[in-house]
């Protein structure tokens, strides 16, 4: 039995050289220079060399983030894993690896979205915090009492136990984040970010998203991709696409998913990418996980 599954991460593990040591594996560097040739500019230069604020800009966080994880996995030849999931952007990362979606049409999608989401934060701004030590109940009635008077806050990311991202407008986040100290959280975080993802104020691109997500590609993926909306496996291409649209504004369920994929049997989880944050949230998740990286040359040659 397979007994490993393969992470992607999400925005916030982007890093001036990520993927830049694979340059000279074959499959991954076949897939820098298509993502150049798609976005005729020379993107590998901005992932490799920075300066880091444009590397930060969502516009560019996310198809670079996508287009690192893509490389690792194109480079991969050893078997295949039991299942996929992706942490927000990483979830198309994750389709794309299991075949449901095509570079060409995954890294479009990733475009768009990044565009998307900057534009939704200049019309619509808003922001985000971790909330650090306060269970997820407390929090949802900490965020519901904190959304007054057309201003909202919602859970946006759980990601491990005693670690919870709230996402909303600034004054009801401000609010959260006072009650949420008052009701027990040890911290409250805000968060170096001018969007509120995966909340009510995404509503005023979801349509021209929704859009997008219908007329892209998509077939059965060959590995199970786990929803983030539902922590559940996604086995069809509507399925897929009803996710990505419903996760525009929804909760990333991070340690749902983990603890389904634990459930299954899974022991061994690998980061595909940049970074290790998936990693660390895994191991706060399931007591004796297994996890390790797979980003870099270094990476590979561990195997």
């Amino acid at each position: 039995m397979n007994h490993t599954a393969f992470l992607f991460p999400g925005q916030g593990s982007q890093a001036v050289g990520m993927g830049a040591s694979l340059v000279n594996v074959p499959e991954a560097r076949a897939i820098f220079e298509q993502a150049n040739r798609l976005l005729q500019r020379d993107f590998s230069a901005l992932m490799w060399q920075g300066p880091t604020d444009q590397l930060n800009e969502t516009v560019n966080t996310q198809p670079a983030l996508f287009i690192h994880s893509l490389a690792a996995w194109s480079a991969w030849r050893q078997q295949r894993p039991a299942f996929v999931a992706g942490h927000s952007l990483g979830e198309l990362s994750a389709m794309a690896a299991a075949g449901a979606l095509s570079f060409e049409d995954g890294l479009a999608l990733v475009c768009l979205r990044g565009q998307l989401m900057q534009r939704a934060g200049q019309e619509n701004p808003g922001g985000m915090a971790a909330i650090l030590g306060l269970e997820i109940p407390a929090l949802e009635e900490v965020c519901a009492q904190a959304s007054q008077g057309g201003e909202v806050v919602q859970v946006a990311n759980d990601n491990c136990p005693g670690q919870v991202v709230i996402s909303g407008h600034r004054a009801a986040l401000e609010r959260a984040m006072t009650a949420a100290k008052a009701a027990g959280a040890k911290r409250a975080l805000p968060l170096a970010v001018s969007i509120a993802a995966h909340s009510p104020l995404m509503d005023t691109i979801q349509a021209e998203w929704n859009k997008a997500v219908d007329a892209a590609h998509f077939q059965q993926p060959q590995i199970p991709v786990i929803s983030n909306v539902h922590a559940l496996p996604l086995t069809d291409a509507a399925a897929l696409r009803a996710d990505l649209k419903a996760q525009m504004q929804s909760r990333v369920r991070w340690t749902e998913s983990v603890r389904f994929l634990a459930d299954r049997g899974v022991t061994e989880f690998v980061e595909v990418g940049s970074g290790t944050v998936l990693g660390g949230l895994v191991k706060r998740i399931v007591t004796g996980a297994l996890t390790r990286p797979l980003g870099t040359l270094a990476d590979f040659e561990a195997q």
